[in-house]
């Protein structure tokens, strides 16, 4: 390998404590990390302890009054959001380092010093809109580094491919015709957004691709979508990054949702996607996943897959389920 896997993550500066029995809680990072020596990547990987977003780039996606609120909120004390979303003093910096992680990984590709960069996020960030923290999500990792990719004239394809549908990231980027967002997830579900029908806003028609899929979906309905959906419509916009928002939350062990996905239908979606820009253009963001032993071989199957490697602790999923989204996300899209 002539260039390590970047990996951007802070496990022991994580103050982001949550309730008991919260399912994103303290012990996330650690799973998924461990995925990284279970794969034989370990020689290949440097660790690094992500920056904190500035407060400037976080409203580049966010309005100016969430990020001061959560400021103030995190200043206090913290406490519940919603039903589902908290923050305590630590908070602050463990969110802002979240973003600050995506930021990084970015940053290294585009000097050239990795072949693939892994931001282990967390809090994760696909939930949060311009004014809202909602659904676990504090700031919108993936987006505020994709907006500071558009500051500098790229196009960027995000493809978030966690269990639930990423309605922040869709919310920020939908009348924006240099960002395409792909989301692949299980209806119904929370939050209840993600229709195939939102395809995107009057400034950026087209550019925003939702493919709903019902619980027991397996991997082969994902690879023949990716294969005759996801891929030829994101060639179609010709992105030159590209972000996965990888929540490992459709694993069929995760205790959250139905899909049924292995690690390594993950494996092969990575690979997929990464033949859709340029070498040394992926970044892989986590976003949820709360069964420890899935992320842990779900991280390590994906992160062997894109630098050519072939760490595979379960076979691909097969599975007929899903079929009619197929069929009529390609009417949609004409193809």
């Amino acid at each position: 390998m002539d260039r390590p896997i970047a990996v951007f993550a802070a496990v022991e500066l994580d103050e982001h404590t949550g309730p008991a029995g919260h399912p994103e809680r303290q012990g996330r990072l650690d799973a998924s990390l461990a995925g990284i020596p279970a794969a034989g990547l370990e020689d290949a990987v440097v660790i690094t302890e992500p920056r904190l977003a500035s407060v400037d780039e976080l409203v580049r996606v966010h309005d100016a009054d969430l990020v001061e609120g959560l400021r103030v909120h995190c200043a206090n004390g913290g406490g519940n959001i919603d039903a589902d979303t908290y923050a305590v003093a630590g908070s602050w910096d463990t969110a802002r380092r979240a973003a600050g992680a995506v930021l990084d990984a970015v940053d290294v590709l585009e000097r050239g010093d990795a072949d693939v960069a892994f931001a282990g996020s967390r809090p994760p960030g696909h939930h949060a809109e311009a004014a809202t923290a909602m659904g676990f999500c504090l700031f919108n990792n993936v987006a505020v580094a994709a907006a500071a990719l558009v500051d500098r004239g790229e196009r960027v394809a995000i493809v978030d491919w966690d269990v639930h549908h990423g309605n922040g990231t869709q919310d920020i980027f939908y009348d924006d015709p240099n960002v395409m967002y792909v989301s692949t997830h299980q209806s119904p579900l929370y939050p209840g957004t993600g229709r195939l029908t939102e395809t995107g806003g009057e400034l950026a028609p087209f550019t925003n691709l939702n493919l709903p899929f019902p619980p027991g979906t397996r991997g082969d309905i994902f690879r023949r979508a990716f294969d005759e959906v996801v891929s030829p419509v994101v060639e179609r916009f010709a992105p030159t990054w590209l972000l996965i928002s990888a929540g490992f939350d459709a694993h069929r062990n995760d205790p959250l949702a139905s899909l049924q996905l292995s690690s390594a239908d993950f494996a092969d979606l990575a690979v997929r996607l990464q033949q859709l820009v340029p070498a040394r253009r992926t970044v892989v963001a986590l976003e949820g996943g709360y069964d420890f032993d899935a992320l842990s071989m779900s991280t390590g199957a994906t992160l062997s897959a894109l630098v050519g490697e072939q760490f595979r602790p379960e076979a691909a999923s097969s599975g007929e389920i899903g079929e009619p989204v197929i069929t009529a996300a390609r009417q949609l899209w004409d193809l």
